[in-house]
């Protein structure tokens, strides 16, 4: 059983850049490992460190001015290939929540089952979020999974998001596709045992 979600408020990391695809996310030479962890230290890692391996101190997640469970990006995050290390590597970090107004429908997918809620917000939406966001730090956002809306804090204002019933359910109940079957084994064997 996974950590389940219900409402997260929290401040958020800034990554205004559009067309951030899996290649960027998690570098390829990083895909060896079988096992999700240890990925988070790698997220964005040719933004986040020089060739020497020193960090660079105008990346985003080296600066301590911005921090929280929730990371904003610009249009159409995730794209490229549908490495699964991505989601993996955003999950590890300690991100719960993306938010962006176009995901690439892989990655968005690779999110959902490593418990990483993708939110697609409108462009207007996201353009005021990345103001308030720069404008104070601390802005909080509150993504409330249940009512399917998330709030800039800072200016009040909501949107609805959408998601599939079904990980929606999952994310809630803190169940994978394994658990939530195994959940629902004496439905499922109910079922079987009238055929």
């Amino acid at each position: 059983m996974k950590q389940k979600f219900n409402i997260i408020t929290s401040t958020c990391v800034p990554l205004p850049l559009e067309n951030v695809d899996t290649d960027q996310i998690i570098p390829a030479r990083f895909l060896k490992a079988t096992t999700k962890e240890g990925f988070g230290e790698n997220l964005f890692r040719d933004w986040r460190y020089d060739k020497a391996g020193n960090k660079i101190s105008t990346f985003v997640l080296n600066d301590p001015t911005y921090g929280g469970q929730i990371l904003v990006a610009g249009k159409n995050f995730g794209s490229g290939s549908s490495r699964e290390h991505a989601a993996w590597a955003i999950a590890d970090y300690g991100f719960r929540v993306v938010v962006s107004s176009f995901f690439a429908d892989i990655h968005k997918n690779n999110e959902l089952n490593n418990f990483v809620l993708p939110v697609v917000v409108s462009e207007g939406f996201l353009a005021e979020l990345f103001d308030s966001i720069f404008k104070n730090p601390k802005t909080e956002v509150e993504v409330n999974l249940p009512e399917q809306t998330i709030t800039n804090k800072a200016t009040g204002k909501s949107e609805h998001f959408e998601i599939n019933a079904y990980k929606k359910d999952c994310l809630i109940n803190g169940l994978d596709d394994i658990d939530y079957l195994l959940a629902n084994k004496a439905k499922i064997e109910a079922y079987e045992a009238k055929r």
